[in-house]
């Protein structure tokens, strides 16, 4: 009786104390070591990629913002997100594609509409943006729909618009595009494109510089 007794304690004192170590190995001293490494290594990317103006975070380079007004470079539609009506005291976006089909009704709809609000909103006087000059992302949802970079050849059909709302020459708004324009990663990987909101703060300093 003693024996097992005895046994029984000296087995819940050896799992008592391989749970203490266990928590302190994986709970304090590892999480602490990945969070040291991934501060000093890849600070930027550990903070969320933040992208800060005039001394605030004003948004991530990982995900895209919607709501821009005609002064500015317009990102890819987003008509994926959808809204919060489980608990509306929060403005909470719903990231998600539209799960439309490429032969439905209802999409062939929507890129037909943004392909028109494209043509209309870019054609400036001395400059005319034809249908066929439209690119696939500036009237498609990207998988999450929140995509934070567009292609050059959107950005560079947004030029005159843009260039004409801030009263700025073409070429000064050409030259900030090929600035923010990031090539392949790695040469190879994936295709040019150019962050929205880099773009667009670059765009407010220089406009407020003129």
């Amino acid at each position: 009786m003693n024996n097992s007794v005895t046994n029984t304690a000296r087995l819940l004192g050896a799992g008592l104390r391989a749970l203490l170590v266990l928590t302190l190995v994986t709970g304090v001293i590892y999480p602490l070591v990945v969070t040291g490494i991934a501060q000093g290594l890849f600070g930027d990317k550990a903070n969320g990629s933040e992208i800060k103006a005039d001394g605030r975070v004003v948004g991530s380079s990982l995900i895209g913002q919607q709501d821009y007004s005609l002064r500015y470079f317009q990102p890819r539609p987003a008509n994926g997100l959808g809204t919060n009506s489980v608990n509306t005291r929060y403005k909470l976006l719903l990231s998600g594609a539209t799960n439309l089909s490429a032969d439905s009704k209802v999409l062939l709809k929507q890129v037909d509409d943004a392909k028109a609000k494209v043509v209309k909103d870019n054609s400036v006087p001395g400059y005319t943006v034809k249908s066929s000059d439209v690119p696939a992302d500036a009237v498609t949802s990207s998988g999450s729909g929140l995509d934070p970079a567009i292609s050059p050849e959107y950005a560079e059909l947004q030029v005159h618009r843009v260039a004409e709302k801030n009263g700025l020459p073409v070429a000064s708004v050409e030259k900030l595009v090929k600035d923010h324009t990031q090539g392949r990663t790695l040469g190879f990987i994936g295709e040019p494109q150019v962050n929205v909101l880099e773009l667009n703060i670059a765009l407010k300093d220089l406009a407020a510089k003129k």
